[in-house]
């Protein structure tokens, strides 16, 4: 899942950053309106939900919120801010926003606000994933693979191996070039190399055959890799 943080306040940012991390979201984080409809204005960059701060410099997060509305962008809105009067939270839902967190709050809130978004908004993705011998939990933040007798494993990955399985099981039996990859599972500021893709696939390529998953994740020279739904050992 992929998050586009709009936060001002560094510690606050960093903090949210670093928690939604930990919980194996994908975060670009940005302080300022202008930049924020920037990353949004990116096509190859596909974000599944948007935190706004309401106060920010260059465009504030009620006036971002209602571009996004103006373009008809369906993407989920959950809108940080300090105001807690009644008016202040009816012109952020009026301004678009799916949701409003009143400032202070604790980690654990914002996370159940967006498990709460993930289970009534179809932009998100069902709890579970299943490809093949593979599940995804969403709830757990686990990868469970099933071996030939029935038995279940749950894969140890790193963040990153957890966000790239994902895409890759969002996208089953479909080629997905490097470039596409890159664009959607590293942030915008990071540059990462076709290297640096090949490097994580391999790695999460071996956890998944020590897994007992047989030819998981294919490649097609020239053209991209690509996660087989069928088991080839079968």
């Amino acid at each position: 899942m992929r998050v586009l943080l709009v936060e001002d306040e560094p510690d606050l940012g960093a903090a949210i950053k670093r928690t939604l991390s930990q919980h194996k979201y994908l975060v670009d984080w940005v302080m300022d309106g202008i930049e924020a409809l920037e990353y949004l204005e990116n096509s190859s960059t596909q974000y599944t939900v948007a935190i706004l701060d309401w106060m920010l410099p260059g465009i504030t997060g009620l006036e971002l919120c209602k571009r996004i509305r103006f373009k008809g962008n369906p993407l989920p809105v959950l809108m940080l801010t300090a105001k807690d009067r009644m008016e202040d939270k009816i012109a952020g839902l009026d301004a678009g926003a799916d949701d409003y967190l009143i400032k202070p709050f604790g980690m654990g809130e914002l996370l159940a606000r967006l498990r709460a978004l993930q289970r009534r908004s179809p932009q998100f993705q069902p709890q579970q994933l299943a490809v093949g011998k593979l599940s995804l939990d969403y709830s757990r933040s686990e990868i469970v693979s099933q071996n030939a007798t029935g038995e279940k494993q749950v894969i140890s990955l790193t963040n990153k191996e957890f966000q790239l399985l994902e895409y890759f099981m969002k996208h089953p039996n479909q080629i997905l070039t490097t470039e596409q990859i890159r664009n959607q599972l590293w942030e915008i500021s990071a540059e990462a190399s076709s290297n640096v893709v090949a490097a994580q696939i391999r790695l999460l390529r071996r956890k998944l055959t020590n897994s007992g998953c047989s030819n998981p994740i294919e490649t097609l020279h020239g053209l991209g890799y690509r996660l087989n739904s069928t088991d080839e050992s079968k």
